[in-house]
């Protein structure tokens, strides 16, 4: 996204300098004291601090840079930007939408004796907009209702699981083998994504690779490398549990 959003801006503000991109909220607050840009382009969501920590650290400072806000909210998340000293684009930012941001930037820089001003504004709104957003960041990070039906590719055939018939999930490159009592079945989204839609008390990841539903455990053995292996009630084979998640059998 940020590769994207600078392919973007050469577009559409080719006089623009990109003097920094930072991965994550702390490293963008580290590189925006260091360098002290006109402009800072901020994700919402970033890693370690969001958008909106970072937003307030900075509004605190002496220079805050103009902040642009890169959001999946909505329009009514948002709409207080469209009259403020600081901007919003929606991801995936539109031509137009960045055609505007960029004129509503050019003339708050071109205007240096307004520049204390718009900076007093920007301060002042933002910190306003920052407790808005924070209350729509809570409610986007809701979570989502645990899956409860999985729809899975067995042959020729599109089969419909329900969740409490899946006794353990196994990611093989591209796909991800659902194993039931009766078969395997192929679905092509990742464990990881499956991990946050599945309910954690009743799935535990065993391994990077593997999720195995706890009420299919019958128990588990060491073998002779000394791995820990789980014993499923209704299939042969036996899982292994990597080291990182041995701790969820201290009890068995």
């Amino acid at each position: 996204m940020r590769d994207y959003l600078e392919t973007q801006l050469k577009t559409a503000w080719p006089e623009l300098r990109v003097i920094a991109k930072a991965a994550n909220g702390l490293e963008a607050l580290r590189l925006i004291d260091e360098e002290a840009p006109d402009v800072a382009f901020l994700d919402i969501r970033m890693p370690g601090m969001t958008g909106l920590d970072v937003a307030a650290r900075l509004v605190a400072g002496a220079r805050p840079p103009l902040i642009v806000f890169v959001t999946a909210f909505d329009q009514y998340a948002v709409e207080a930007f469209e009259h403020s000293a600081v901007d919003y684009l929606l991801k995936p930012a539109s031509e137009e939408r960045l055609a505007k941001t960029v004129a509503k930037l050019k003339g708050k820089l071109v205007a240096p004796a307004a520049s204390s001003a718009t900076a007093a504004i920007s301060a002042a709104t933002l910190q306003a907009l920052l407790q808005q957003l924070s209350g729509a960041a809570v409610a986007a990070a809701a979570p989502a209702p645990n899956l409860q039906w999985i729809r899975a590719s067995q042959g020729d055939q599109t089969r419909l699981i329900s969740i409490d018939e899946v006794i353990y999930f196994q990611s093989n490159d591209k796909y991800t083998s659902v194993f039931l009592a009766d078969g395997e079945s192929l679905i092509r989204t990742p464990i990881s994504k499956l991990r946050e839609q599945l309910d954690e008390q009743q799935f535990w990841q065993i391994h990077r690779s593997v999720i195995v539903a706890a009420k299919h455990v019958a128990g588990t053995r060491q073998d002779f490398r000394g791995r820990l292996m789980v014993q499923l009630k209704d299939r042969p084979e036996q899982l292994v549990v990597s080291r990182n998640y041995v701790d969820l059998f201290k009890q068995m």
